[in-house]
């Protein structure tokens, strides 16, 4: 997308100096001016290109400082978010706050997750945006309300797992992840895994790219959603192999909500193929593991129904021993360990084990 209108792009000239003017006679402090020229310089109408780096960098300094800094970070961009009409300006603060999740510094992510004190629905408040001065505006403004709800469903999965999902300031988190997983409920494993593949089923609702083919600022879009997608797969993974280490002592109902989980999942596989063409073994793995899982879940079933049929026989025998054999396991099935990897789960597990290694 080049220049839309001689006129538009004069007057979008002419916005953001009045906007740059506007700010430094309004800010009561140097800390102010700086932050709010850092967005208004970051976001203008032209051209039609990503945040400079420089101007992203100088946002994402400015939310280091302090946290009441950082919720005016969070305030000014927002601000200038839901007061535009114009689709590069609203993708450029979309974009920001996208980095922010990505790679921004804790306290200013932190800010960013709290605003509004409500959160909720519409949180970034762009679900009638339309800008339609020319063809390519409008088709650009279906984007930019989808990737509002996109990164609203990004916000609520890292609400989910108490971290930001793509975040490159995880490490502590991600070093303990197995370690911790491994510690979690079937209800907390399923609501998290349940999380991120609404995350991906958003992914899969992007508007056709085709009319806006070349669009640099939609190419930046795509970028960090490959990289949130990928983020996706392994911690996606890293359940889903604990959810295998844990088949024998699953109730009817995890095993249930888990195939619904697993079917939703499957269901994006073409889409996602088509999204992005990323070749990785752990993208591979992903497709393969849930496949298996489900096919493991069914042969489960079979030998559990098998196993109850035997018991019944054997108590018809008036077998003692049998019914014995059969309390105890029951006792066994009713303590419900919640990983695979401790000893009574290995000897109920009829199905072999497989490790899996993340890449």
């Amino acid at each position: 997308m080049g220049r839309i209108t001689t006129i538009r792009d004069i007057l979008g000239v002419i916005k953001d100096k009045a906007s740059l003017s506007k700010a430094a006679l309004l800010s009561k402090s140097n800390v102010s001016l700086s932050l709010r020229l850092a967005i208004l310089r970051a976001t203008t109408h032209a051209p039609p290109a990503p945040p400079d780096d420089h101007h992203l960098s100088a946002i994402l300094s400015h939310g280091n400082s302090s946290r009441v800094t950082a919720s005016a970070v969070i305030t000014a961009l927002m601000d200038r978010l839901n007061s535009t009409s114009n689709c590069y300006v609203a993708l450029k603060c979309l974009i920001i706050i996208h980095h922010i999740i990505k790679r921004g510094p804790f306290i200013l992510q932190d800010q960013l997750s709290v605003f509004p004190a409500t959160g909720g629905y519409n949180y970034l408040k762009l679900s009638a945006f339309r800008d339609g001065a020319t063809a390519g505006t409008w088709a650009l403004s279906a984007w930019v309300r989808w990737y509002a709800r996109y990164l609203e469903t990004l916000l609520f999965t890292s609400r989910v797992l108490g971290y930001f999902l793509c975040s490159s300031s995880n490490g502590m988190i991600k070093n303990n992840q197995e370690e911790r997983i491994s510690s979690f409920l079937n209800v907390d494993l399923i609501r998290e895994v349940d999380s991120m593949i609404g995350l991906i089923e958003e992914m899969c609702k992007a508007p056709d790219p085709t009319p806006l083919e070349g669009n640099i600022l939609l190419n930046e879009v795509m970028g960090l959603l490959a990289n949130d997608y990928l983020s996706a797969v392994n911690e996606i993974l890293l359940r889903l192999g604990e959810f295998k280490e844990r088949l024998s002592c699953q109730s009817f109902g995890d095993s249930v909500e888990l195939i619904c989980a697993l079917k939703r999942l499957e269901n994006c596989k073409d889409r996602m193929g088509v999204l992005f063409s990323i070749k990785k073994p752990s993208i591979d793995m992903l497709w393969d593991l849930a496949e298996e899982l489900k096919d493991e879940i069914g042969v489960l079933k079979v030998y559990k129904e098998g196993g109850r049929s035997l018991s019944l026989e054997r108590r018809e025998k008036g077998s003692e021993s049998a019914r014995l054999g059969h309390r105890v396991l029951k006792s066994a099935d009713r303590m419900q360990f919640q990983s695979g990897r401790f000893d009574m789960n290995r000897l109920n597990n009829p199905l072999n084990r497989k490790s899996y290694d993340f890449l």
